[in-house]
């Protein structure tokens, strides 16, 4: 099995792992594995993560096809409490259909600015949040080491970081 390294996900994705915790769209196989539903329900990702080897893998697309650590893993790896959770954050993303916003404008940038808009969120909050993950996620180091062959197939859509 080859592995590489995972690259740091865009900052929306810490939002997005947060919203499946909300919305109960993780599903905890056995220690190492689990699968997510994506936030319209059409797609489920299986997730692989061995910390201690400093392996993961996940079905979604920005794992498979972008090479970053995508949100079902990172989704995962807060259930495992090896990221934190901001309680009152995650109440707050419930419901949100990232799918749907992320084909409507295209630009996470643009997604993050409507979510922290619609929901009321504040802005220095969410971002040291999001930071405080992500610097945990690099100091990681994980590596992606194939274990599922299938792709989740279905549109891909351009978005910009």
């Amino acid at each position: 099995m080859s592995s590489t390294y995972l690259k740091t996900p865009p900052r929306i994705k810490v939002l997005e792992a947060l919203g499946a915790l909300a919305d109960g769209r993780v599903e905890v196989i056995n220690d190492k594995e689990a699968v997510v539903r994506s936030s319209d329900g059409t797609r489920m990702y299986k997730v692989y993560v061995d910390v201690s080897r400093r392996e993961v893998d996940s079905t979604d697309n920005g794992t498979v096809h972008r090479g970053y650590v995508g949100y079902p893993i990172i989704s995962f790896l807060m259930i495992k409490k090896l990221l934190p959770v901001n309680e009152r954050l995650m109440q707050s993303l419930k419901g949100v259909p990232w799918r749907k916003l992320n084909e409507e404008y295209k630009s996470y940038a643009r997604v993050m600015e409507v979510i922290i808009r619609d929901r009321g969120l504040n802005e220095d909050e969410v971002n040291k949040y999001i930071d405080q993950v992500l610097s945990m996620l690099r100091r990681m180091g994980l590596k992606r080491t194939q274990r599922y062959n299938e792709v989740v197939e279905g549109r891909h859509v351009q978005i910009k970081d």
